[in-house]
């Protein structure tokens, strides 16, 4: 016989999970500061990674920790030199605001995670028409060690402007292996009431009507 699980959440549970999704921010390096992270908050941030959902129960998630200043100095060498390649995609006024943007806190967090894609090499329920839920999966855990960092107040930054292949090299990371996300971890001086860019007018807020539709588009 199945063991259930009994456990049901209650309402204020789940408006507090509701709150957390919505403070959630991408927290940039003008952001945090030098105050290193406990270990077992480290150790929450990861259990809570490591049990997203995965197509397959395949977990194909692996995770480098990163502190050392090394590693770092290599990590933004590779973000300096895409840096100032995307901002030659931008003109005029809205390059002057690119160029202003602070995109990274690579140095400034005492804490770097790369997330890897570890691909099974035998066919994975689920995956066989889909392949790419795989990937997807790797992202739901990237999802729920954002929000778990977020429910600790600890801050966390996407740094997507580097050469994953580079980032690869530098991390040693088999050749398999895909890198999916580089991230920044840390206390901060304060989470912004909205999202930076959105602050910056970068972008506007796209409205939930906009986004969802009935049966068919």
């Amino acid at each position: 016989m199945e063991a259930l699980n009994e456990r049901l959440f209650l309402q204020h549970e789940a408006d507090l999970m509701l709150e957390i999704i919505l403070n959630r921010r991408d927290v940039r390096g003008n952001r945090f500061t030098s105050l290193p992270i406990e270990q077992e908050k480290i150790d929450q941030i990861l259990l809570a990674a490591v049990n997203a959902p995965s197509v397959g129960f395949s977990q194909p998630w692996e995770f480098v920790v990163i502190k050392s200043q090394q590693i770092k100095e290599q990590v933004k060498a590779t973000f300096k030199e895409e840096n100032e390649k995307a901002s030659a995609l931008f003109k005029d006024e809205k390059q002057q605001q690119y160029n202003r943007l602070k995109l990274e806190g690579i140095f400034e967090a005492p804490l770097n995670i790369a997330i890897f894609y570890a691909a099974a090499d035998v066919p994975v329920l689920g995956q066989t028409s889909m392949n790419e839920v795989g990937l997807y999966s790797v992202v739901c855990a990237i999802q729920n060690m954002w929000l778990m960092a977020r429910a600790l107040n600890i801050g966390m930054g996407w740094v997507s402007i580097i050469d994953p292949e580079k980032v690869k090299q530098i991390l040693k990371a088999p050749e398999k292996n895909k890198l999916v996300g580089y991230f920044c971890l840390g206390y901060t001086n304060g989470f912004l009431q909205q999202p930076e860019l959105e602050l910056l007018k970068w972008e506007n807020r796209k409205k939930v009507s906009e986004m969802i539709f009935k049966e068919t588009y």
